[in-house]
């Protein structure tokens, strides 16, 4: 039994840059009010502090996003974490087609991450990084792309499993 596995995360340079400036930028627009809001009462020295809140929620939830992505004899399996508390599961006999492919996250899912668009041929995608994915086609019209770093490896499990797929 061949089984892939993966888990992505959110490591690009860029990110780390973007988030390491907007927490600079929240931190000097308080220290240079500081006097001002060291004069306040708790709800304007709490509204003064809400971008630094902000802007660390954000670096959390971006350090616990993971992609995970498992195939076996079962089917495929994924899971965007935090939202997905468990994996999805698309068992083999409800895909119509699946391949490897190159995708372009910008244009045709509006960026990485989790996103649902709203025109029907383009499905669903879940995504951390690159412009590589696994392309499901599924029996009841439904597209999903899962993103891969390991499209070699990804390519030998689906040679394993390809007969079990319901378009075989």
């Amino acid at each position: 039994m061949k089984v892939f596995i993966e888990e992505q995360k959110f490591t690009q340079p860029l990110v780390i840059i973007g988030l390491a400036i907007a927490v600079i930028g929240a931190i000097v627009s308080v220290i240079v009010r500081l006097e001002t809001i060291s004069q306040s009462n708790l709800t304007e020295k709490l509204t003064a502090l809400s971008g630094v809140i902000i802007v660390l929620l954000v670096i959390l939830l971006f350090l616990n996003l993971k992609l995970k992505t498992r195939i076996d004899e079962q089917g495929i399996f994924y899971q965007f974490y935090p939202f997905h508390r468990s994996f999805k599961v698309i068992p083999w006999n409800t895909i119509s087609n699946l391949y490897i492919r190159r995708y372009d996250a910008i244009f045709e899912f509006g960026g990485w991450g989790m996103k649902s668009i709203l025109r029907k041929n383009k499905g669903k995608s879940y995504t951390t990084k690159g412009n590589i994915g696994l392309q499901l086609e599924l029996n009841n019209g439904d597209k999903i792309l899962i993103g891969t770093q390991k499209k070699e490896e990804l390519q030998r499990v689906l040679n394993t499993y390809n007969k079990k797929a319901a378009y075989d």
